[in-house]
């Protein structure tokens, strides 16, 4: 997934009134500001009441459901025959915060901003981003990802994650 092509779905997206906050890989890029390593995919967020919106768009348009033991309608990854892959992950919360549906992002969590090739996203913040990919055993990909988050926003790097990187 190169940049230009997250570029074109995350603003075909917002020209299709569905906003989508970035997370994943992509989500650690934009916020340090610059792309660090490549990525297989894009994974976004989106509100609940955009979610079938743009499943429909994606299917209108050559996407395909891949069939996954972990998949459901809010958590499933789409793919077209050009072997783009966007992973979703929808939520919702009530008025007062607490999430009521899908995937649990804390609240305020999707308040980051980052940039991609100069173009300013929505994302996760970095506080929580960095808290996501902390929590599970890590891959030489996480990280990447935590130390590149860590030299931007000075966070303290768990134990298990001293690998270094360029």
């Amino acid at each position: 997934m190169t940049s230009n092509k997250v570029l074109d779905l995350y603003n075909w997206f917002k020209n299709h009134g569905i906003t989508i906050w970035i997370a994943g890989g992509w989500c650690v890029d934009a916020l340090v500001g610059a792309q660090t390593r490549e990525h297989a995919d894009l994974d976004i967020a989106v509100h609940r009441k955009d979610n079938s919106k743009l499943r429909q768009l994606l299917e209108n348009n050559g996407y395909k459901e891949e069939v996954r033991n972990d998949s459901s309608e809010f958590m499933y990854v789409m793919n077209n025959e050009s072997g783009d892959s966007i992973d979703i992950h929808a939520f919702e919360y009530d008025e007062n915060g607490k999430i009521i549906y899908g995937i649990e992002f804390p609240f305020g969590s999707l308040t980051g901003t980052g940039i991609i090739d100069g173009q300013e996203v929505n994302c996760i913040d970095p506080k929580h981003m960095f808290q996501f990919i902390t929590f599970y055993e890590p891959r030489d990909k996480d990280i990447q990802d935590v130390h590149s988050l860590s030299r931007k926003f000075g966070f303290m790097i768990p134990s298990g994650y001293a690998k270094e990187f360029p």
